[in-house]
């Protein structure tokens, strides 16, 4: 980690002197801002019994519209260690956790690798999460197949000019093409258990912004035309305004009924299946869990 570039950003900042890159985070510990089971994922993943979530702070994204801004800007967070990390993880299981959810992890890889591996030596049995921005280098997921069961992976843009104004990244559309690739080649077709539990796949998130229907469209087209029924597809109709957004006004509005009708309309039209929709008006609920008691 002396020279980090280990995502997409390639900031080559000395963490082992407490440099920070993009992602706000030095080489001082890993910072977790909550562990504890969560109800609030896709049903294959929380089930009645929750996933066992660990949110870490920092992200290499930043999307100005995130709406758990308090970790992803690393502003909360407990340091632990990788035993302390392999600890909560048994805990989680303990506790009756479907899996163990991975929450924005990747400028914490080698550690989480670390943790990981000791857990499963002690015992953990539960599928390993791999929750992401999908801003990944295929290399970096490849050096984490070995504990990974399951991707939970955003495809959040196709068109550069959107994902450079709001997540200052200029190339996600193809990063995270070969990132989903590379975790759909690890994982293979969607395995669920006798409960309909996910014990090994990838599944593919969009949120819909406002405004950006025909965008989420082509997201839906090409992983529909490239994986077919291999993944499944969650479309999400939460996307809730924050107080971040005083020079992005065309997303200070919550998504119409109609634009997520539309969207759901097409991936029909197309034949998706394998696809997760939101019922009701999610983006009235909290799907941001409190981050004042880490664990």
């Amino acid at each position: 980690m002396s020279v980090c570039n280990i995502c997409p950003r390639k900031c080559s900042v000395d963490r082992k002197k407490n440099e920070k890159g993009i992602c706000s985070v030095t080489g001082e510990g890993i910072y977790v801002a909550r562990a504890a089971l969560h109800m609030w994922e896709e049903p294959c993943i929380s089930g009645k019994e929750g996933s066992g979530t660990i949110f870490f702070s920092g992200c290499n994204l930043r999307c100005v519209y995130c709406q758990n801004y308090e970790i992803s800007r690393g502003m909360a967070g407990k340091s632990i260690t990788p035993d302390k990390l392999s600890e909560l993880c048994l805990m989680l299981q303990e506790k009756g956790a479907n899996n163990i959810n991975l929450v924005t992890p990747t400028h914490y890889i080698y550690d989480i690798r670390e943790a990981v591996l000791k857990a499963k030596s002690n015992g953990l049995r539960i599928p390993v999460v791999y929750n992401s921005s999908g801003y990944e280098l295929a290399e970096t997921i490849e050096e984490i197949s070995n504990i990974i069961d399951i991707y939970l992976v955003d495809f959040k843009y196709m068109e550069n000019e959107t994902s450079f104004k709001y997540s200052r990244a200029k190339d996600y559309p193809e990063v995270a093409k070969k990132a989903v690739d590379a975790m759909v080649n690890k994982t293979g077709k969607c395995q669920f258990d006798e409960n309909g539990i996910m014990k090994r796949g990838v599944i593919v998130r969009h949120l819909l912004l406002p405004g950006h229907v025909n965008e989420a469209k082509a997201v839906v087209k090409y992983l529909f035309g490239k994986y077919g029924d291999t993944i499944f597809i969650s479309l999400m109709n939460q996307y809730t305004p924050v107080s971040t957004l005083a020079d992005y006004p065309e997303l200070n509005r919550k998504v119409t009924k109609r634009e997520y009708n539309r969207l759901i309309d097409y991936a029909l039209e197309l034949g998706v299946k394998n696809a997760f929709i939101q019922e009701g008006d999610t983006a009235k609920e909290s799907f941001i869990p409190p981050f004042s008691e880490a664990f």
